[in-house]
């Protein structure tokens, strides 16, 4: 099954986090929360662990992300978590990674199994999508 939505980020907060010793490379690494908002076939909120390595300047960096879902899919409704990262050079994207986490699901949403992914278009639309099913 596919569902399809646009989400918004309501917040974005960068964390302290203190690493056992320091590094300095030409993209540094850091960590925020962010807030979403869901509309569409997916509908809702989630909570997201944020961190990555990201050069400002030059627009390059890779992210990795850890959501925690609240709402609904294509009606369903309940809770899960999903994870993604991608690497961007300032104009693409590439080396995408998109998973439901295994047995994370609850409500109508137990058992939800899958991938997804993650869009931005010209105009600043975030678009999300997953590819789902459901377990035994």
């Amino acid at each position: 099954m596919r569902a399809e939505g646009t989400f918004t980020v309501k917040s974005f907060v960068p964390a302290s986090v203190e690493p056992p010793f320091e590094v300095t490379t030409a993209a540094p690494a850091g960590v925020a929360t962010m807030e979403k908002s869901f509309e569409g076939e997916i509908e809702g909120r989630s909570a997201t662990l944020f961190t990555a390595s990201y050069d400002q300047a030059r627009g390059i960096g890779t992210y990795v992300a850890m959501e925690s879902f609240e709402g609904g899919v294509a009606g369903r409704e309940g809770t899960f978590a999903f994870a993604h990262s991608a690497t961007t050079t300032g104009s693409d994207a590439s080396n995408q990674f998109f998973v439901i986490v295994p047995g994370s699901g609850t409500g109508d949403l137990a058992g939800i199994t899958g991938s997804g992914g993650i869009a931005i278009d010209e105009d600043g639309t975030h678009r999300i999508w997953f590819e789902y099913g459901f377990g035994d």
